[in-house]
């Protein structure tokens, strides 16, 4: 067996966030993901991004997007590594970039500029608002997208200020998405011999998780606002409890758990009650409801309270970053990953969430700039002289 992408190569130019963390997804799933980095201005910009460093160019923040890749330094503005940058995707399937909309086209990155190449090369474009239109040069980040799609008016406790997810969750989705789209066109490409560009962009994929909320509005005119506690709009109990010594979360989303959370509460009587029958009776007195369930759950513990619920009421204990990845049950799953270094230093990482059972996790870390350079251009019938020049000439 082998790893379910093993054999498909993608030549990316990409940097800090979103694209990254996209063809990460690729190359912990056996593809050979090869970074195209800037000489002359320190590589991916992620690897500066502090305040923690293994050392110079190599930021926590850049070990974090980019396991199990390669790196080659190649100045693209120059005619003589726009020509390494064809030879290298003569024998790729995809190039990806994460660059402002407006860019690929200028750098050769397009289908239209690559298909000469090879016809069946898929061309993938993770820009900030596409590639098209009134902002296709405007550069973009994740919280402004959070800020324009509604994510701020939907975070945090009705009476506080707009608030932003704690992540920077449009990037890892954008990513994600992105690394859907690549292999989708791979997959059409193997099949019709024609490859094609492929757009997804942070602002649309932000509008595109608003979902229900959005059909809700789209069909019904229906505007979703916060409810305290991070409660859902319209399920009851499903929100944020305090307890004796914490938090917790408790999701009854169907309502075969209402009963069981009564139960498991001492108070099975509350299952009968006229007022707490259904989501729609709940949902009514909601405030009444959610006093009454709180002052229980405040005389006990979470840990306690995750006993009785455990395996029969969907609950979660409220965790900070550090106690979430200390959890028991990550190590149970084997949730973390040490990844070694070109010097055999450990750095641990979160492990891919796609699992391939029998197939070990490729573990290398990420790669120093231009580390695979030479390697590379060689396999594309580059001798040492001809390296040699291009780095004389700073194309490397």
């Amino acid at each position: 067996m082998s790893l379910p992408l093993t054999g498909l190569r993608v030549v990316s130019v990409e940097q800090y966030g979103a694209g990254p963390f996209g063809t990460q997804h690729l190359a912990d799933l056996g593809a050979e993901v090869i970074k195209i980095e800037n000489p002359h201005d320190g590589g991916d910009v992620g690897r500066a991004v502090g305040p923690h460093y293994f050392g110079p160019g190599n930021s926590h923040f850049y070990q974090a997007f980019n396991r199990n890749k390669k790196s080659v330094t190649l100045d693209l503005k120059k005619p003589e590594g726009q020509q390494v940058l064809r030879d290298l995707c003569r024998h790729a399937d995809a190039v990806f970039n994460n660059l402002r909309g407006d860019l690929p086209g200028r750098l050769g990155l397009t289908y239209e500029a690559m298909r000469e190449v090879r016809p069946d090369i898929v061309c993938v474009h993770l820009s900030a608002y596409g590639r098209d239109g009134e902002r296709a040069g405007w550069p973009g980040y994740d919280y402004l997208m959070q800020a324009e799609a509604g994510y701020l008016s939907l975070t945090g406790e009705p009476e506080g200020p707009p608030s932003r997810f704690g992540l920077s969750i449009i990037d890892l989705m954008t990513g994600t998405t992105a690394a859907l789209g690549l292999v989708s066109a791979v997959l059409g490409a193997r099949q019709t011999g024609l490859g094609r560009d492929v757009d997804v962009s942070l602002f649309d994929v932000a509008l595109h998780n608003l979902g229900y909320l959005a059909t809700w509005y789209l069909n019904g005119g229906h505007e979703t606002g916060r409810a305290p506690r991070s409660g859902h709009p319209s399920l009851v109990p499903s929100q944020l409890y305090r307890t004796a010594d914490g938090w917790i979360f408790i999701m009854c989303n169907k309502e075969k758990f209402w009963p069981l959370l009564a139960q498991a509460m001492g108070h099975p009587e509350w299952a009968e009650h006229p007022d707490y029958r259904s989501f729609q009776d709940r949902l009514r007195h909601r405030d009444r409801f959610n006093a009454e369930l709180e002052a229980v759950f405040m005389t006990d513990t979470t840990g306690n309270w995750m006993k009785r619920f455990a395996g029969r009421v969907p609950a979660a204990p409220v965790y900070d970053v550090a106690q979430a990845l200390d959890n028991p049950f990550v190590q149970a799953r084997n949730c973390l990953l040490d990844a070694r270094d070109d010097e055999g230093r450990t750095i641990k990482n979160v492990a891919s969430p796609i699992r391939c059972p029998g197939e070990a996790p490729l573990a290398r870390a990420a790669p120093a700039m231009g580390a695979d350079t030479d390697a590379l251009l060689a396999q594309a019938g580059y001798g040492p002289e001809q390296i040699a020049s291009l780095r004389k000439n700073a194309v490397l």
